[in-house]
């Protein structure tokens, strides 16, 4: 996954004090745009179009939020049908590997249209090619399709969840070591895991689909958005998003942070990412409180509990899935949580799965108790859902 840092490190720090290297370091956002430049006119004299990638949205009945990234793509009329490029297509899709999304070109700065119930707005990518924006729109609560439009009019559709007005209750989900085991501080492993491991291999965590269903049905499985928010980089959504369909997790936007440097820092803060995009989705939806779900072997804990904290009435409950004793040496170890729950206004529950979890929520009176209520079933299978990829 993406590499990120929260402070300098001491070979930043000491790499910073040769003038030359210091030079090469805050000019790497320069260097990574002329790379791309100098990609995309290659690409650009051999035909390719601008495409968007389109990730699943959400927003409100007034407003909605467009996520999608500008790539270039060959033009349909080459990828003509032969026997050959069908049976390589079906080993492609039963083997997919991360490193693809990481071998497209992107394109920064380039205008983009996204058409909502029929109205177009005009839009524009940022200089990674991510549209990431919110645009007026008047849809009714539930799911619903907007389309992107690219400026060589290639077309693209995703699906975006609105929450109605009366909604209350939110999850919001970190993904890493939280629903899919991958040990992300081991540097050669989350590279093994991003750029090589078979979509089909990466390990689910056990039970947490199974709590994400147990909060949807106690507060309206059509109704309760579910948010899912990460460190890893735009260029591995579609494989995550295979993940999370294929292990039966709700359908839900996917929140993640761009590939490279920024004119402020050599790589991008994590840590920064998920607390201002917690913030934003405060700000969005002011009336709904969040179950918020991680795991003790990052900075989870502190970012939920100095959210609680800001925002004490917008979260419900937090519940940290706890690594075994080998994950959290492979994590470097576990958070010191103790600090941010004393006194916290809100129930920290802790289990090792995600059945654990649900049965700490349900004894702190967050979810209902299935096997009290009458004509409940317990023993039913999840809904498979749908979550928007693009190969």
């Amino acid at each position: 996954m993406t590499p990120t840092s929260d402070a300098q490190s001491p070979l930043e720090r000491w790499m910073l004090g040769l003038r030359p290297v210091r030079a090469v370091i805050e000019n790497a956002f320069r260097i990574e745009d002329r790379v791309r430049l100098v990609r995309v006119k290659l690409v650009r004299k051999r035909g390719y179009l601008t495409v968007l990638e389109p990730y699943t949205g959400y927003g409100t009945t007034t407003w909605v939020r467009a996520l999608a990234r500008v790539h270039m793509a060959p033009p349909g009329s080459r990828r003509r049908f032969s026997l050959s490029r069908l049976l390589r297509r079906k080993r492609r899709e039963s083997v997919v590997r991360g490193w693809r999304s990481f071998a497209r070109v992107s394109a920064g700065n380039v205008p983009a249209t996204v058409i909502i119930d029929g109205v177009r707005h005009a839009v524009k990518a940022d200089r990674g090619g991510i549209i990431d924006i919110n645009l007026p729109a008047n849809l009714a609560p539930g799911w619903n399709t907007i389309t992107f439009e690219s400026f060589d009019r290639q077309t693209s559709t995703a699906p975006v969840f609105i929450v109605a007005d009366e909604q209350r209750v939110g999850l919001l989900s970190d993904i890493d070591d939280t629903v899919m085991v991958t040990a992300l501080p081991r540097p050669m492993l989350a590279a093994w895991n991003t750029f090589v491991l078979d979509v089909h291999a990466r390990t689910p965590t056990p039970g947490m689909n199974v709590l994400s269903e147990r909060i949807l049905t106690s507060f309206g499985r059509s109704e309760t958005p579910v948010v899912y928010l990460s460190t890893g980089p735009w260029n591995v959504a579609p494989t995550l998003a295979r993940f999370l369909g294929r292990n039966l997790y709700p359908a839900g936007p996917l929140l993640l942070t761009d590939w490279g440097p920024t004119p402020e820092r050599i790589f991008r803060s994590g840590l920064d990412h998920k607390v201002s995009n917690l913030d934003r989705l405060a700000r969005e939806f002011p009336d709904i409180k969040w179950i918020l779900v991680g795991d003790d072997g990052q900075h989870d804990e502190q970012i939920y509990g100095e959210f609680t904290s800001r925002h004490p009435d917008r979260v419900l409950a937090i519940a940290i899935r706890q690594l075994s004793t080998s994950e959290a040496v492979l994590a470097g170890g576990r958070a010191a949580s103790a600090h941010w729950r004393k006194n916290a206004p809100v129930p920290w529950v802790y289990a090792p799965d995600g059945a654990g979890l649900a049965k700490q929520l349900t004894e702190a009176g967050i979810l209902p108790d299935l096997t009290q209520a009458p004509g409940t079933r317990t023993d039913e299978a999840p809904e498979e859902t749908v979550v928007a990829t693009v190969d």
